[in-house]
């Protein structure tokens, strides 16, 4: 029996919630949720939100990859089961793209603005080789996403932000996986494609 090809979803988000504080619980979830759905979760692999989601999809038996680069001092966390080791924050930043099927900015720096900035302006270009979908987690992007919107349509651009977005909300990490999932999986477990999943 052929195995199935392994489905993996970047999450971008802060190195700086801690274990208890709400940012990284919701990303511990978030991770629970991705792993129930069989996707592998990849992220920075560092602390905070990284850790967070790490976390949460080895509790549920997913597995973990961290992308990782010598920029950085800090040190990988313990629920990584395979860290690739970049040269630069450039070539790092690529990669979790690069290996990504999906992607889920959870709230964060100008780090994660950055990330979130250039998967939404690859995905407006064209420049990514498949379609793949990409969540905000919760409110805290809305603000940014809502004023790029406008900006856009009311100078008629004929990329993406012209039409529909290609970035999707979604308000809980159940909705965001169930979101991933409908579209990578096939299933149907989301509950349309609205603008705001609830």
């Amino acid at each position: 029996m052929a195995k199935s090809k392994e489905r993996i979803i970047t999450v971008f988000g802060s190195s700086r919630p801690r274990e208890g504080h709400p940012d990284y619980e919701t990303a511990r979830e978030l991770g629970r949720r991705l792993a129930e759905r069989g996707f592998t979760v990849c992220s920075g692999g560092y602390g905070g939100v990284m850790e967070g989601v790490s976390r949460g999809a080895k509790e549920s038996g997913g597995r973990v990859v961290g992308v990782t680069s010598g920029t950085f001092r800090s040190r990988t966390n313990r629920w990584v089961d395979e860290e690739i080791r970049m040269e630069s924050w450039h070539d790092r930043l690529f990669e979790l793209i690069r290996r990504g099927d999906g992607y889920v900015a959870c709230k964060g720096g100008t780090g994660t603005l950055a990330e979130l900035a250039i998967v939404w302006e690859m995905q407006n270009k064209k420049l990514m080789r498949a379609e793949k979908p990409f969540v905000v987690l919760g409110d805290f992007w809305t603000p940014v996403l809502d004023f790029v919107r406008m900006a856009e349509r009311e100078r008629g651009s004929a990329w993406g932000e012209g039409g529909n977005s290609p970035v999707e909300a979604a308000a809980t990490p159940h909705a965001a996986a169930d979101f991933l999932a409908a579209r990578l999986l096939g299933r149907e477990e989301s509950k349309g494609k609205s603008a705001r999943l609830t």
